[in-house]
């Protein structure tokens, strides 16, 4: 076993242990354990739990975000301060300033990165579990022979093996024409989901400065450009890696929307859209939090008139009493 392997294994095995586990429910409740349809359900299942168990590391990329946009004017101030300069003593000062801005604010631009690192070993880890099983290949852990046989002689809708890709489809003899038409769709559907998540960070949750900077053209280059990775790499992929795409891709697409709607990043269309909903319902807003609703507002007057005169009747009645 090589290294990479060494350090998949365990994730390997975990990743095994949850889709046998879904297999079994669905076997459970009546599924044909064979069916292709249940082996596609156990995809699914296995796609959302991986998935959310890494909405923690999603929610630190969000905030570390949101803490790099906060500083930035800071860091174009430093950047401004010795623009022009390529002297050593300057770079050196301009990196010192800087690292010192990260550390005073808890901000590492690295962290971005980290959520994006840390998913790579699992999906690489679910493409090999899920590729080699399809071949009939026995897995790591809980999937054993049999069941790795059963999901590899599987099909969907008793045309379209899961084991089966577009382009194997079109080199068959003859031509699976059911699996290059469900191939076909889904590489459609991930392309399209692809698409519109980017779409709704570039239209909706960027500030104008961040429209006017270099970023931003960087940014919408790969609105158009990571939608073809999908496009031309998907009629490779095998039916049931697909699934797992698919599945990860509408994930994504969905977790995206709740970010943009409820966490917005400050200035954004879509924080501006936040606070006039907000407006709607009668509460005000201050730096993007929630403080206090118009209902609330009279109550708290309201409470503070009746309080003031019970407390000077209470010390007149002491007085007296003197």
């Amino acid at each position: 076993m090589d290294i990479i392997g060494t350090i998949l294994w365990p994730i390997k095995w975990v990743v095994e242990l949850i889709l046998v586990a879904w297999h079994w429910l669905l076997t459970a409740i009546g599924m044909d354990p064979a069916a292709g349809i249940t082996w596609v359900l156990a995809i699914v299942g296995l796609t959302v739990v991986v998935r959310a168990a890494l909405i923690p590391i999603f929610v630190r990329q969000i905030k570390n975000q949101r803490r790099m946009l906060e500083i930035a004017p800071q860091l174009k101030k430093i950047q401004d301060k010795y623009k022009g300069k390529k002297d050593q003593f300057s770079r050196e000062a301009m990196s010192r300033e800087t690292m010192e801005l990260y550390k005073k604010t808890g901000t590492n631009p690295l962290s971005s990165c980290l959520p994006l690192l840390l998913q790579m070993p699992v999906f690489f880890s679910l493409f090999q579990v899920l590729n080699g099983a399809q071949s009939g290949k026995a897995g790591v852990g809980p999937l054993n022979a049999t069941l790795a046989q059963q999901f590899g002689n599987a099909t969907l809708f008793g045309v379209a093996p899961l084991h089966q890709s577009f382009q194997g489809a079109m080199n068959h003899n003859p031509p699976q024409v059911a699996v290059m038409v469900i191939a076909a769709v889904m590489v459609v559907l991930m392309t399209g989901s692809q698409f519109l998540t980017q779409l709704q960070i570039v239209s909706k949750n960027m500030s104008p400065e961040t429209k006017a900077s270099p970023q931003f053209k960087q940014q919408r280059i790969l609105l158009y450009l990571l939608p073809f990775v999908f496009l031309f790499s998907g009629f490779a992929f095998p039916l049931g890696v697909m699934f797992y795409w698919l599945t990860s891709n509408i994930w994504t697409m969905g977790q995206q929307f709740l970010v943009i709607r409820n966490m917005p990043t400050p200035g954004s269309d879509a924080a501006k859209a936040r606070e006039a909903r907000l407006a709607r319902k009668g509460k005000l807003v201050q730096d993007g939090a929630v403080v206090l609703t118009v209902e609330e507002a009279p109550q708290q007057k309201t409470t503070t008139q009746r309080v003031q005169p019970v407390n000077k009747n209470r010390a007149k009645k002491q007085a007296g009493k003197k």
